[in-house]
């Protein structure tokens, strides 16, 4: 019995991208990928280490591009982002299937690997919607528009191009605590940030840290939003189905 080969990587996009170039580097049959913060717990496996090389990565990345189409590649990497168990697996079936083929015909939802990465990736578009609408940034000391979030997926990469828009002439900080990273606007480039005190945060930031201004700013939204509610036309069935209750944490008017 030949042992199945387990390739280990760090969790990232280019991580996994390396274990792409090795097993077809290495002629690796039936391989398993899993992120590094996974424990093995099958005998008889061969373990590999893969040191994540942006060139390999980039090479298998052009080279998915030349099978597939623009929002193939942008479903294949929500995929990725959603962090679900055993996701890589599914996408390296995708490659394999895709890579074998000599000709690109189109999508094939038949194809139970390409059906599910397009499942998934609605799934983690739709959050990446959501964060986009409830993100709400909370003005620090140090003139820093700052939030806090917890996606149900890694959607902080999808989320850039909108608030770079959006607040380009503001920095701003939009952080991670379930997955302790952020990313950082200062007013030129993005920064991909870690802060170890931001991971024991909750939601709503210290009012320490906050300019007073911006504490006058939450009181007076949050009176405003209760004086244009109408209590006898409230309908807490349609309003949760429109912003559901595990969104209200990021809201100011939710938490005063």
């Amino acid at each position: 019995m030949n042992p199945q080969t387990i390739l280990i990587y760090d969790g990232s996009f280019d991580g996994f991208l390396s274990c792409v170039f090795f097993v077809y580097h290495h002629k690796i049959t039936n391989p398993i990928i899993r992120k590094e913060s996974e424990a093995n717990n099958q005998l008889f496996t061969i373990t590999e280490d893969i040191i994540t090389d942006k060139n390999n990565a980039l090479r298998v990345w052009k080279g998915l591009l030349l099978k597939t189409s623009r929002h193939q590649q942008q479903d294949f990497f929500k995929a990725f982002l959603s962090e679900i168990k055993g996701v890589e697996n599914t996408l390296l079936s995708y490659i394999q299937n895709i890579f074998t083929k000599e000709t690109s015909t189109g999508i094939d939802f038949s194809n139970k690997d390409i059906l599910k990465i397009s499942q998934v990736a609605k799934m983690v578009g739709r959050e990446k919607h959501r964060m986009e609408a409830f993100v709400r940034f909370q003005l620090t000391k140090d003139a820093i528009y700052t939030a806090t979030v917890e996606p149900d997926f890694n959607v902080l990469p999808l989320i850039i191009p909108h608030f770079k828009d959006r607040y380009a002439d503001q920095k701003w900080i939009i952080y991670d605590i379930k997955r302790n990273y952020g990313i950082y606007y200062n007013l030129k480039t993005i920064e991909t940030i870690a802060i170890d005190s931001f991971s024991k945060t909750k939601f709503k930031i210290s009012s320490d840290l906050l300019l007073p201004e911006e504490k006058d700013f939450q009181k007076l939204w949050s009176t405003y939003f209760n004086s244009v509610t109408i209590k006898s036309r409230k309908n807490n069935k349609l309003h949760k189905q429109h912003l559901p209750k595990r969104y209200w944490k990021y809201l100011i008017e939710k938490t005063q």
